[in-house]
């Protein structure tokens, strides 16, 4: 009777755990679309050994995302997206169906979830990507956004297209905080000037504007700081960020659950692993990004915010100008 009764209180104990640990007993597949580079990728073996699930990625910039998303709607492919800016989902949040992590309450307060239907897991920051080898040749210095309208990079300078990369549409709106305002009829005069000396160099990637510049096609190009980093812990030694001297703005990423999503218990799954002290400290310490857990971690090819210019984006204004904000910069890179 005592072993009966024993062998009750371990499979009540069993059951116990696997409610208890929920995302880490996962099991199954799990579907992601991602406009990220290959270092916030590479933690995803680390989600698939920790709990079993097989994950499939489909990259794509986050616009082109967020079509996917919405034209399958009825029957989504996507349980999950990796990555993003948060205009991007705040622009499209009935996609996304609401999710509060239990670890949420350990990220640091100002970057806990308040909306629901996205989960910031780091931050990243707007920078500028320079091919020192190219920039020799030229006889100029790149400091920030001003030296940008230097003639001597006319066509030399490349972006993504800020209407379908969420990773441009920071950069507009860094570029816009950082030269005078949102609103500044003076920092918008800089964007028009700046895309007539990009001369046409506007790309669907965000992805094809960093590897541009390490491959030598262009001189600068308008970027993040993550995947430059990476080039850099790769051993990358013909580039150079530079954080404009005007001002970086750091903004976190999320990840959003499709709504009616097939594999819902391991897209929550992921979430929860995404902020977990172990996936935060192997992003510090492997992938080159920020954590927004504390964890005691991180990598020597980070500068520290300490010495870069910071301003601060007010999220409240982007969010609800975005269509604006993408609809004005569209008016002037299709005039030219």
């Amino acid at each position: 009777m005592k072993t009966r009764f024993r062998l009750i209180a371990l499979a009540l104990t069993a059951m116990f755990v696997m409610c208890f640990a929920g995302s880490a007993m996962a099991a199954g597949e799990l579907i992601i679309v991602s406009p990220n580079s290959d270092g916030l990728l590479s933690i995803i073996p680390v989600f698939e050994e920790k709990t079993g699930v097989k994950v499939t990625v489909e990259s794509l910039g986050s616009g082109d995302a967020m079509k996917r998303i919405a034209s399958e709607a009825e029957n989504p492919m996507f349980d999950l997206m990796y990555g993003g800016s948060l205009a991007n989902y705040a622009a499209n949040k009935d996609l996304f169906q609401d999710y509060l992590s239990p670890e949420d309450g350990n990220l640091m307060e100002e970057y806990r979830n308040t909306l629901g239907y996205c989960t910031n897991y780091t931050i990243d920051g707007s920078v500028l990507l320079v091919n020192t080898e190219l920039l020799a040749g030229l006889g100029i210095e790149i400091t920030g956004y001003a030296d940008l309208l230097q003639p001597e990079l006319k066509g030399k300078i490349v972006t993504a297209d800020p209407s379908a990369s969420s990773s441009a549409f920071c950069q507009l709106t860094n570029m816009l905080l950082a030269m005078g305002g949102y609103e500044s009829p003076e920092a918008w005069e800089y964007v028009e000037s700046l895309f007539q000396n990009i001369e046409g160099k506007i790309l669907s990637s965000s992805s094809a504007v960093y590897k541009g510049v390490y491959n030598g096609e262009y001189v600068v190009g308008l970027t993040y700081e993550d995947p430059c980093v990476t080039l850099l812990k790769d051993g990358a030694a013909n580039i150079q960020i530079v954080y404009p001297v005007e001002g970086t703005v750091f903004l976190p990423a999320q990840i959003g659950i499709v709504k009616n999503a097939k594999n819902l218990e391991n897209a929550q799954a992921f979430v929860d692993f995404m902020l977990s002290e172990e996936a935060q400290a192997f992003l510090a310490e492997n992938t080159t990004s920020r954590p927004i857990r504390p964890v005691d971690a991180g990598n020597e090819y980070m500068t520290p915010l300490s010495d870069i210019q910071l301003i601060f984006e007010d999220s409240e204004y982007v969010t609800s100008h975005t269509n604006e904000l993408k609809d004005k910069v569209q008016d002037i890179m299709t005039s030219f």
